[in-house]
Order: structure tokens, then C-alpha cells, then sequence
């Protein structure tokens, strides 16, 4: 399926009916799932062989969802989350625990740098906060003897810095480290870190692979690739036996290709429990099926607004990776040749009372704390998304107090245009 075309993945991959079956992937709405013997179950729970005992670990429709994400990103396993937060939090900490150390871009969205942190900070891990424009040199200086991840987002929410995955990877591989990239933004569709050397990938499945604003989710898909005995002394949780499964070393049991999405499901979904529903599994794939479809539009609309914006006496600055002139338009073009998203952040001349008087001025596209669906809609980070971080950080991060992050949505870029032009008049 992998050598399919990303459109035939879209609508094909993960599920594939027998003779009678369903059509749609049929959603499995039961909390448990019956056996004969309590020996077929106790072979589940020793990881003896597979099945399904308790939707909190795992589900039949989230599975077959799950591998189409797999197949679109070009992994080899993947499991579905709650959330995009709990993803990025189930994939660091699946590699880190007390005493472990990350080395982040600094450019990411603000739930994630506040789990980082903040949260996980709490929890016993360090961070080093580092640009995404850094050279080799200064990434390399970051790491610690404890660093155990690398973290960064392909197109960062909402600075739209687009982070050189090959750069990045190639430091964190030098380190004996994985890359975790956050691939929300240009999807599978629009680029696919692996291909450039990551490791595991990230998902809000909420934003565009919903599309519609119809369901909350995350997803983790691993490459398969990073291999984690080369650095047993690293990962113990991977590379030593669990006692908590009767003694399995993941990374032998299942492994490279396996042990990440094993691990993580097997011990961290059990105790920590945040699955995605099948209903909103479900969902999510009536997504994914138009994914390849709705992302080319996607990008197109945003395009076409940046340069608008960038036309306007009142807009202090347009940031959009694919905009020629752009800081980011050369990496651009190496990682997001077919386009990027649809989410355009600009500046106004007079700051965050401008950008509060503009948005009260809109009539079609909407003010919502959300992202990356059919709609239009927009929201200014400083009072928002982003109100945790301080002046300083959202500076360090690229996010002045009057910026305005606008996702375009399917609508004509000419109505959208209009409205934007009216607000700003």
C-alpha cells in the first residue's frame, strides 16, 4: 500500500472488507469483547498474541484508522490518541521519565510548549528550548548525557516557521536520539517527515485529517526505523524487560518496527487511558478519505490571501512559508513543493488593539480556538491559544502580541478576500 499513490491511501488504506463484509470500516462501539477460555484472554494480556480485551488499549475501528495514517505517512505501525496533546505527550514520554531531557524548537504551538515545559517539567524531564533556524553547531550544543528526544513541528502553529527535518534529524541521529516531528499542519499530503529522517510523527487528527470539526483526536505513527537496542542504555523502557507484562523487552519482543507502538499502547495507554472513541475514529476517516482532495484547496486559499495581505498598507508583516520572499520559502520549497496549509499569520500595524478591532470586523470567517477545517475562522494566539506564555516567550517563539493566525478554508478565495478587505477598511 505504501507504493500506492497518496490519493488511492487516502480513500484505500487500513481496511479492506472480506467477501460480505462492510464497505465502510464499521465502528466497533463496545467497551469489551468476549472470549471462551480465560486462557485466550490471558494470552492477550501477556502480549501472546493479538486481539482485542478492552477498548481503553485498543479497538478495531481506531486500528484499521490508525493503519491508513500509517500507510498515508509511510510507517510501520500507529495508534490513535484523545488528542493531539496526548499524542505528543505519549510519544515523548514513551522514550523519557524522571531524570530525561528534550531538546525542542522553540516554535511550536503553545499546548506543547506548556506540556513541556511546564507539565512534563513536573514530572522530572528538562527541556532545551532551541531556534528552529539554529546551525548544526548550536542543536549539538543542547544535548545533554539524559537527552533522550528531539522535538519539532513541520509547520509550527502559528509562526509558520518550517523546520529543516533533515538538519534536525541528522543531529538528534548523531546523539543516538529519536526525532519526534508534529506533521499536522501540511499532512501527509503535503510532506512526510520520515522521508527526510524522522522517527516517530505526530498528528492532531482534530485539524485537517478531520477537516470538518467534527471530532478531537490525536494519532502517533512510528517509522520503524530508529533502532532502539543500538542504544539500549538509552531507552530502558524499550530495551529491558517490563515487569509489568511478565518480563517483555519490547524491542526484542516486536522489534523496530513494533516495539515504540507497543510500548506505548501496551503500558502508557493502559495506566494513562486516553483513547480516541470509535465514533470519532469513524469520522476521522470520512476525513481522511478526502484528504488528498481538500489540502491542494487548502493551500491555494492561503496563498491567495497571504498575497493579498501582503498588498495591504495596514498589515505590518504576512508570514506564509509558500509566500515568495518568505523567511521560510526556500526550506519551503525543499520540504512543501506541492504547498503547505491553509493557515496564513499576519501582523497589523498598531499591534493587539488593531488585531482585536479587525476581528470583531469579520463576518464570514469566524473567531474560534481551532484550526485547519472547512471553515474559515481566526483567533490572535496572544489572547488565546498562546495567553500562558509571557511576552519574552512569545517573542522567542515569533508570535508578537498582534498577530493574527487566519486558517482558510474551502470557501472562494475571493469571498474570503473581500471579507478580510472590509474588516481591514
Amino acid at each position: 500500500m505504501n507504493k500506492q499513490g497518496i490519493g488511492t491511501r487516502c480513500v484505500q488504506a487500513g481496511y479492506t472488507p472480506g467477501n460480505g463484509e462492510p464497505r465502510q470500516i464499521p465502528i466497533v462501539q463496545s467497551t469489551t469483547f468476549k472470549y471462551d477460555t480465560s486462557e485466550d484472554m490471558g494470552k492477550l494480556f501477556d502480549l501472546e498474541a493479538s486481539g482485542y480485551f478492552y477498548t481503553r488499549l485498543q479497538n478495531p475501528t481506531n486500528d484499521y484508522v490508525a493503519a491508513k495514517i500509517a500507510a498515508l505517512e509511510g510507517g510501520t505501525a500507529a495508534m490513535l490518541t484523545s488528542s493531539g496533546q496526548a499524542a505528543n505527550f505519549y510519544a515523548l514520554f514513551n522514550v523519557c521519565e524522571c531524570g530525561s531531557h528534550i531538546v525542542a524548537s522553540s516554535s511550536i504551538y503553545g499546548g506543547t510548549f506548556n506540556l513541556i515545559a511546564v507539565t512534563m517539567k513536573k514530572m522530572g524531564v528538562d527541556v532545551t528550548f532551541v531556534s528552529p533556524n539554529a546551525s548544526e553547531e548550536e542543536l549539538n550544543a543542547a544535548f545533554q548525557d539524559n537527552t533522550r528526544a528531539m522535538f519539532g513541528e513541520t509547520i509550527a502553529n502559528p509562526a509558520l516557521t518550517v523546520l529543516d527535518i533533515e538538519k534536525f534529524a541528522k543531529v538528534a541521529h548523531a546523539h543516538g536520539v529519536p526525532l519526534i516531528v508534529d506533521n499536522t499542519f501540511p499532512t501527509p499530503v503535503n510532506c512526510r517527515p520520515i522521508e527526510w529522517g524522522a522517527d516517530i510523527v505526530t498528528h492532531s487528527t482534530t485539524k485537517y485529517m478531520d477537516g470538518h470539526g467534527a471530532g478531537v483526536g490525536g494519532c502517533i505513527v512510528d517509522s520503524g526505523k530508529f533502532d532502539w537496542m543500538a542504544y539500549a542504555d538509552k531507552f530502558p523502557g524499550l530495551c529491558t524487560p517490563d515487569d509489568s507484562y511478565h518480563g517483555i523487552t519490547y524491542a526484542e519482543k516486536f522489534g523496530k518496527e513494533g516495539a515504540f507502538i507497543t510500548k506505548a499502547t501496551a503500558q502508557i495507554m493502559r495506566d494513562l487511558g486516553s483513547i480516541q472513541s470509535p465514533q470519532n475514529a469513524f469520522i476521522l476517516n470520512l476525513g481522511l478519505e478526502s484528504l488528498h482532495v481538500r489540502m491542494p484547496r487548502h493551500a491555494e486559499n492561503g496563498l491567495a490571501v497571504a498575497k493579498f495581505l501582503q498588498s495591504c498598507p495596514e498589515v505590518k508583516k504576512v508570514t506564509y512559508p509558500n509566500l515568495e520572499g518568505d523567511e521560510y520559502y526556500e526550506i519551503a520549497q525543499k520540504y512543501l513543493p506541492n504547498g503547505g496549509c491553509g493557515v496564513v499569520s499576519f501582523e497589523l500595524n498598531g499591534g493587539r488593539a488593531a488585531a482585536e478591532s479587525f476581528m470583531k470586523k469579520l463576518k464570514l470567517i469566524a473567531i474560534e480556538t481551532h484550526v485547519a477545517d472547512a471553515r474559515s475562522c481566526c483567533l490572535n494566539p496572544a489572547t488565546s491559544t498562546h495567553r500562558q506564555m509571557t511576552d519574552e516567550q512569545l517573542e522567542a517563539a515569533g508570535i508578537p502580541a498582534g498577530l493574527i493566525r487566519v486558517s482558510c478554508g474551502l470557501e472562494d478565495s475571493e469571498d474570503l478576500i473581500a471579507d478580510i478587505a472590509q474588516a481591514l477598511h
